[in-house]
């Protein structure tokens, strides 16, 4: 009888124990969605928008208001690139689209896979900047040694607080690890 019963009890505990494991596993699973979600109803991380090239045009631009963009890149520490915006800033009327681009070289003798990870400040601005064409929607394939113009296509909604008047653009370049 007793070992039946410890019997029992082991096969409790070992179902329990797969209930916690398949639990962890599916909540790990659905954080990266549910954050992004977070982040894009609440503007948290500096995440930016992404709108259609229609949704943009259908924006009113507002001729009576400047902002001024700043552009950064940094490169993270495991990355081989030489990463840069090909302007510092300018100056952008809210509901317009403008045209920028960055510059990334691999400087490694062998192919590398990077991803750019975009953030706006200050962290309200994030909201209302919006971007219609972006590098940072997939990995970027480099060849040894090979460098890259890539554009971005954005728009700062007019919506905009009056109180913002300077936002900053960054990414940070890294490597995959893709082949």
């Amino acid at each position: 009888m007793e070992i039946l019963e410890r019997k029992s009890r082991t096969l409790q505990v070992s179902i329990k124990l797969v209930f916690v494991v398949v639990g962890m596993f599916g909540f790990g699973y659905l954080m990266v969605p549910i954050y992004n979600i977070l982040c894009d109803i609440t503007g948290l991380n500096g995440k930016t928008g992404i709108i259609s090239t229609v949704q943009a045009g259908e924006l009113v631009i507002d001729e009576d208001r400047w902002v001024n963009v700043e552009f950064t890149g940094t490169v993270n520490v495991s990355g081989p690139w030489d990463f840069k915006p090909g302007q510092d800033s300018i100056k952008v009327r809210p509901g317009k689209q403008y045209k920028i681009s960055y510059t990334a070289k691999n400087l490694a003798d062998r192919e590398v896979v990077g991803q750019a990870v975009p953030s706006v400040a200050p962290r309200v601005a994030s909201k209302y900047f919006s971007k219609t064409e972006c590098f940072c929607f997939t990995s970027q394939v480099f060849e040894a040694n090979e460098e890259k113009d890539m554009p971005v296509v954005f728009v700062v909604d007019p919506a905009l607080p009056k109180s913002v008047d300077s936002l900053v653009l960054s990414y940070t370049f890294f490597d995959t690890g893709e082949k």
